[in-house]
C-alpha cells in the first residue's frame, strides 16, 4: 500500500482544501493528514476559527482522507514519514523548496495551489461583508 502525507490547519474549509485532497490522495492508496493543534496554532500566531477535534471530524468526513494525525511541531514531519510508512509528501506550492529535506525519506510534491481561493482570502472577504 502506497501512503501519502499531507499537513496543513484546514480552518474554514473551502474547495482549494477539497482540490489539496484529492489530488494528494491520487498520489497513493492511503492519505493521512497532519493538522495543527491548537497549541502548535498559538506557538505559530494563528487563530483558527474552529477546534482541533472539530477540524479533525470534518477531515475525517472528507471521502479522500484516511487518517487524521495532529502536528504539534515544525519537527516531527521526519518522524512522521518514518513512524507511518509514509512514501509520498505533499504540499501546496507556495512552500515549494521548504520541506526538500524529507527527500531523504519519501518522496516530495508539490501542487499548484487552487487560484482565487484561501482561508487567509475568506477571512478577508467576511472580514469586509461585515464591517459594512
Amino acid at each position: 500500500m502506497k501512503k501519502v502525507i499531507t499537513y496543513g490547519t484546514f480552518d474554514l474549509l473551502h474547495n482549494g482544501h477539497i482540490n489539496l485532497l484529492r489530488r494528494a490522495k491520487e498520489y497513493g492508496d492511503y492519505l493521512i493528514v497532519a493538522i495543527s493543534s491548537d497549541e502548535f496554532n498559538e506557538l505559530k500566531g494563528k487563530k483558527a476559527y474552529y477546534s482541533f477535534e472539530q477540524r479533525k471530524a470534518i477531515l475525517e468526513a472528507i471521502r479522500y482522507v484516511d487518517e487524521v494525525i495532529p502536528e504539534h511541531t515544525w519537527e516531527q514531519k521526519i518522524e512522521d514519514v518514518q513512524n507511518h510508512d509514509v512514501d509520498v509528501f505533499v504540499m501546496g506550492d507556495d512552500w515549494e523548496g521548504k520541506f526538500d529535506f524529507l527527500k531523504d525519506y519519501c518522496e516530495v510534491v508539490y501542487l499548484p495551489r487552487t487560484v482565487g481561493i484561501s482561508t487567509t482570502k475568506i477571512k478577508k472577504d467576511l472580514k469586509g461583508v461585515l464591517s459594512r
